[in-house]
Formats: structure tokens, sequence, C-alpha cells
């Protein structure tokens, strides 16, 4: 009997241990104020991934934001009707498939079975629905220039929809995988609606709990902090790897680093050139890199003094050397750009020449738009070491033809509305073009029709340029667009409305626990197969 009591009484002691630790283990995990769970759980789960950006999101409405920060969380929760990958070829996604008709005439053929997040069916109503919406002057999407070329989206059925095109346009499935193009659930777009009736700004419903038919469903965004996203359970293909993924906003490249090192975070993007060797010296870090499309420039606004002179801005132009900047700022990783394209986007021209650096040919022609003493005036850019360093490095080297430039730092946000309100001088910035062909990297930044926030941020208004960017982009045969695309790089070049400076290479911080991760040369993440080791 003794024997009995013990075991007895053994029995309930475990039973009582064994409640209190299913008691402990239904409490929600604790989260620290980057929303990150504890660092206990999530050693244990391995699957909590955090992101350290340099900026928040604009939006979390597609349609309302047009930057490369809100694009790599929009991407994870919503999906485009095609995609590409990491050599920019166009895939299926949405779409299982697609064919041209005619010269204007595109249909797709939708997959079946996909619903959104919020539960509703993704079909071809949901397709128009979102396409319609970009295209709305009442919401005013900055976005709605790559679609702008789209007369007609038309139900075949409920998974085919068919897009007429007011002029032959090859690129439209490029411009379809476009993080413009990706699909919001059609309830919540006829909520945001019926919001704006109330008197509500275009996208404040969808921005406030978006739903897409993406790998992560959205969880919490505290501006300024963080967003946090979690595993789409449903996900209609394979499913993501991680449980969530947190984008931590930290605006100093230093405490990303610390933060790397220490653990906190898992990835720095971006990550400076001048910390590269430090990542790769600490034990359990890495450094990945991956050739872009992107440009990084120095703009003149056009419709203002003295910039609206031409003579001017090619001054400028051949005052600045490149490679100081290159070789100082980003310790040699880049190459110089002679234009706006990329060499691996579709148009590039290899043959084309730009403005070679020539400080006594600057100052003559200064001194023949009647600056001979030079001026003053602003650059301007955003909170990023390597832009912040760059502007100064400008404003040194403008000294030398008499150019007296402040520099002024400007949040992300800001830097943004104002610049697109044309109230810079100079300014310094990027444009990555998304889709791998030209079009995308010239006609928002150059074309007059796209002032101010579509991208036109010079304010370039050039008849000629105007023609050939329209030619090119309604031009069918490939060779005649290359044509026209190195006719338009060579304009380019004498009109000035920029200084192209250089492709950059884009940098990751990464643990050695990531595993799984890409990056497009689009600067945006893949994380749908990333796990925490």
């Amino acid at each position: 009997m003794r024997i009995q009591k013990k075991s007895y009484i053994l029995f309930l002691l475990v039973g009582l241990i064994s409640t209190l630790l299913i008691a402990c283990a239904s409490e929600p995990n604790d989260t620290d104020e980057s929303g990150k769970g504890n660092k206990d759980d999530r050693n244990s789960q391995g699957g909590e991934l955090v992101v350290a950006k340099q900026s928040d999101v604009v939006s979390l409405d597609p349609a309302a934001s047009n930057d490369t920060p809100s694009s790599d969380v929009q991407r994870n929760i919503f999906e485009t009707l095609v995609t590409q990958d990491e050599n920019m070829k166009i895939k299926p996604l949405l779409a299982e498939s697609w064919e041209q008709i005619d010269d204007t005439t595109w249909v797709f053929k939708l997959r079946e079975g996909i619903k959104f997040h919020d539960g509703s069916e993704f079909n071809a109503e949901a397709v128009k629905a979102n396409i319609d919406r970009t295209l709305d002057p009442e919401v005013g999407s900055p976005r709605a220039i790559m679609y702008n070329m789209i007369t007609e989206v038309e139900i075949i059925d409920d998974y085919i929809v068919q897009f007429k095109t007011a002029y032959p346009f090859a690129p439209l499935p490029a411009h379809l995988a476009h993080p413009g193009g990706v699909m919001i659930s059609k309830e919540q777009i006829e909520e945001d609606y019926a919001a704006m009736k109330n008197g509500e700004n275009p996208g404040t419903v969808i921005s406030a709990n978006p739903q897409g038919t993406g790998p992560f469903v959205y969880d919490d965004w505290q501006p300024g902090q963080f967003v946090r996203l979690l595993k789409n359970e449903d996900y209609w293909g394979e499913p993501a790897k991680l449980d969530s993924v947190t984008f931590k906003v930290v605006a100093e490249d230093l405490t990303r680093i610390a933060e790397l090192e220490t653990g906190d975070t898992d990835i720095t993007n971006p990550l400076s050139p001048s910390d590269v060797s430090q990542i790769e010296a600490t034990d359990g870090l890495s450094v990945q890199r991956q050739e872009s499309s992107a440009l990084s420039y120095l703009g003149f606004n056009m419709a203002k003094e003295p910039f609206n002179d031409v003579r001017v801005r090619q001054a400028i132009s051949m005052a600045i050397d490149k490679e100081q900047i290159i070789e100082g700022i980003y310790d040699g990783i880049g190459i110089p750009a002679k234009g706006p394209i990329a060499p691996n986007v579709f148009g590039y021209n290899e043959e084309v020449a730009g403005l070679d650096f020539n400080v006594e040919a600057a100052k003559e022609l200064l001194a023949e738009a009647g600056f001979e003493d030079g001026f003053s005036t602003t650059i301007w850019t955003n909170d990023d070491r390597e832009r912040i360093d760059t502007a100064t490095n400008i404003q040194a080297q403008l000294s030398e033809i008499g150019i007296d430039a402040e520099v002024e730092i400007l949040e992300w946000g800001a830097m943004l509305e104002q610049t697109a309100n044309g109230e810079h001088d100079m300014f310094v910035f990027g444009w990555t073009t998304v889709t791998g062909d030209a079009d995308n990297g010239l006609y928002p930044l150059f074309h007059s029709e796209n002032l101010g926030n579509a991208g036109n941020r010079t304010f370039t208004e050039d008849a000629e340029l105007d023609e050939l960017l329209d030619q090119a982009r309604q031009t069918v045969d490939s060779k005649k667009r290359l044509e026209l695309y190195r006719q338009v790089q060579e304009l380019l070049v004498e009109i000035a409305p920029m200084v192209y400076i250089h492709h950059q290479e884009y940098l990751l911080g990464v643990n050695e626990n990531v595993k799984g991760l890409s990056q497009m040369p689009t600067q945006l993440l893949n994380l749908k197969d990333v796990y925490v080791k």
C-alpha cells in the first residue's frame, strides 16, 4: 500500500507540473518595442525573422506608394498576376498562362481556388477592380503611369481576363509584375471606396489592414517602429517557412550593424559599403551582394532658375568626378553611370558617351551662362549615409567652380513629398528599373506627363524626348525599340536633367542562421523560402 500511495502522489505531481507547463505555453509571447518576440522563444522556434530597414513604409496600400521600403513589405502580403525571377524573366504567379492575341490584346488565364486573406475569392472580377482602381483619377495613384496604356479590362469568364491597350505595348507582362500590379481583395477595395465617400483619403481602409493573397498576412504596423507579418497558414501554394517577419525601422546604419552583431536583428538592409569589412570579420555574420538595376543620381529642378539653363546643368555634370564618389564613398562598389539605364536592363546602349569630367570646361559653361562667379543653391537628400556623404562630396567639388551649395537632410517621407512638389533645387536620389525594361527606367523619370510624384522630379519637359519615349513604348519590334532607346539616352546626355552617378551593388548584412535568402536586382527581398536555422 505504501508503494501505491507514493505512486499516486507522484502521478498527481506530474499532472500538476504538466498543467502548469501547458498554461505557461498558452500565454502570448512577450514582445519588445521592436515587435520581435522574446529572444529565447525565437531561438527555440527558429521561425521569426527581423529585418532592420533604414526607412518605414509610406503606406501599405500599393496604389498609394511608389517607393522601395513600402514595396519590400507589400510584396509579402500581395501578389501579382506574373512575377520575375532573379534574372528578371517573367514567370506565372496568380495567372497560370497568358497570350498576346494581337498587337493590343492580351488574355490571362487565372489560377482557380485562390482566396484573399479575408476569405474572398480571387477571380477576374478582382483583377478588373484592381486595375480600374489604380487608374482611377480619384484614387490618384503614382503607379497609374505603369498601366495607363490599358484602355479596358474585360472579364471573359470567372478565370479569364482580357486587357486591351491603346497601342502595342510589348512590356505589358513586365509591368504587371511590377509591385504596382499586385492584387487586393475586391471586397476591401469596395470598403475603401465607401470610406472615400465618407471623407476618408484613398487607401485608408486598405493601408490599415491590407488583404492580399500572399504567403504572409498583416499583423501590426507601428509607424516609425516596425511592420510585422505572420505566416499565411492557408496560402494557396507552397507555404512560407517563417512563422513571422518583422520589418524594423532603424534609421542609423551603425545602429543596424550593432543590432546585427548582438542578434537583435537577422538582416540589415541596406548595408553600407564602408561596413562590409566589419561584417566580414565578425563570426556568424556575412555579406550578401546583388547586382542591381538601380541608378544613383544628382537631379536638377529644371523648373527653377538657374537649372532651367542647359549650360548650368552641363557645367555641374562636368564638374563632378564620379570616380571620387564611387571609390571614396562606396569603396569601389558599383560602376560609373553614363546614363540612367543599367547594363542589365533591356535598352541599355554601351556606345552612349556621357559628359566627361572637365572642371575648366565646366567653368567656361558657367561663365557663358552668366555665372562666372558662381551662385548659391541647396542640395537635398534623405537620411542615408551614402547619399549624405555624396551630397557633401558634391558640395565640395562644386565649390571649385564657384557654386556655394548647402546640404539639407530630409526625412524619407518629407523628401518624397517635397521633391514631388518641386520645392527643391538639386537633390541626391535614386531610381530602380523594376521591370528590367528601359520603359520603366525612362518614361516615369523624364516624360512630361509624369511631373512630380509619378517620378519626374527633375521636371523635365522636352517635346523631342517625349516623342521618342512614346514611340519606344508603342513599338513591338525589339530592334527598333533598342534604336529608339539609344536615341533617348544620347538626348538625355545633352539635356542633362541629372548627373548620372553610378549603378550600385546591393549589400545586405546577414546572420549565418538565416537560410534561403535572396535579393532581386530591384533591391526587393525574397522571403517566402527563408527560414532561421
